[in-house]
């Protein structure tokens, strides 16, 4: 798909008036996310306290609250949730602590993601890993296993998440060198041990482990498969640097994830992707006002949730035809090169 010189035209201006946050509306969003949550958590733990095993089934819908929490922790790290600079630091840092992220460490990597989203050449922090057909063919066969076994759905949306979130972001990878990324992480590390002593306090070793572990874990792999899909899909754009244009990278190399409304609810319309790489400071609530008001974004990069089922099997980039491609596709395609030569 390519872009008309008539959409791009102005785009950043015109998205510019939704830039601007609504104070109260932003204090609505976190008090409608987290007390749900918290009543959820603390209903669970009641319950499976007083041996009504069962009640563990609320960790699902409380997951999915924690996973918008994160959301409005996202928008306050693209300094879109308040006006004040110091408003959204410390609303992110203090919901850091829930969502096991530390908020300044996640947002230096999350701003070199948006920097260099889809480029060729510039992958880095930030970011799910992919690599070139031809770059997994240069590996050795343990490089090609491991890369195999990091792109495996049961790693990617299963085991993968728990151990980013859980023990991942105790380090800050990446920027080991960097004294404030060290003081993000360690602080964040000194507030889930702030957390978990009221946990054990308030539900014990059963709250603790029968009811938040369930919530952060589900909640991890619900938001890691949301970042993929936003970024992995059928027509994801992908250029070398000499090739890549920030509008194309945005518009194209996000998708719009098209749920319905109680999930594109739940996770504050992050599936508008597209719209937020175009214009990371629009806050997520106003992000419905920009399709309605521009029809013209709509189908741009639109996956439903059908498609973003398909799209685990998505796992290299083909250089040659210009698309995501499977790994029995890219074995298909060599034999058939093979063959031809």
């Amino acid at each position: 798909m390519t872009l008309s010189t008539d959409l791009l035209r102005g785009l950043r201006e015109r998205l510019a008036r939704y830039q601007r946050p609504s104070h109260g509306r932003s204090v609505r969003e976190i008090l409608v996310t987290a007390l749900p949550l918290l009543s959820l958590w603390g209903a669970a733990v009641w319950m499976v306290g007083h041996g009504w095993w069962w009640a563990v089934a609320l960790t699902i819908p409380a997951a999915l609250f924690l996973v918008r929490l994160f959301m409005i922790q996202h928008d306050c790290g693209h300094a879109s949730f308040f006006r004040s600079p110091t408003a959204n630091a410390w609303t992110g840092r203090l919901i850091g602590v829930f969502t096991m992220t530390p908020y300044g460490y996640w947002r230096r990597t999350h701003a070199i993601h948006h920097a260099t989203s889809g480029n060729l050449d510039r992958r880095t922090l930030g970011a799910v890993e992919t690599l070139t057909v031809e770059e997994y063919r240069a590996k050795s066969w343990i490089g090609r296993l491991g890369y195999r076994l990091y792109r495996n759905p049961l790693v990617m949306f299963g085991l993968g998440p728990g151990y980013m979130f859980v023990l991942q972001h105790r380090l800050p990878i990446g920027l080991m060198r960097e004294a404030p990324a060290w003081r993000s992480v360690l602080a964040n590390t000194a507030g889930l041990a702030v957390l978990v002593t009221v946990q054990l306090w308030l539900g014990g070793v059963k709250g603790l482990l029968l009811v938040h572990l369930p919530i952060v874990l589900v909640a991890a792999s619900i938001g890691v498969w949301l970042f993929y899909v936003q970024h992995q899909f059928e027509g994801a754009y992908w250029a070398r640097n000499e090739d890549w244009k920030a509008p194309e990278a945005a518009l194209l190399g996000s998708s719009h994830l098209d749920l319905p409304l109680p999930l594109r609810w739940l996770t504050a319309n992050i599936g508008a992707h597209h719209i937020h790489h175009a214009a990371a400071k629009i806050p997520f609530y106003r992000l419905p006002q920009v399709m309605k008001d521009h029809p013209e974004l709509r189908e741009i990069s639109r996956i439903t949730l059908w498609d973003a089922m398909k799209t685990a099997r998505l796992a290299l980039w083909d250089e040659m035809s210009g698309r995501l491609v499977s790994f029995r596709e890219a074995r298909q395609a060599h034999r058939r090169a093979t063959v031809a030569a």
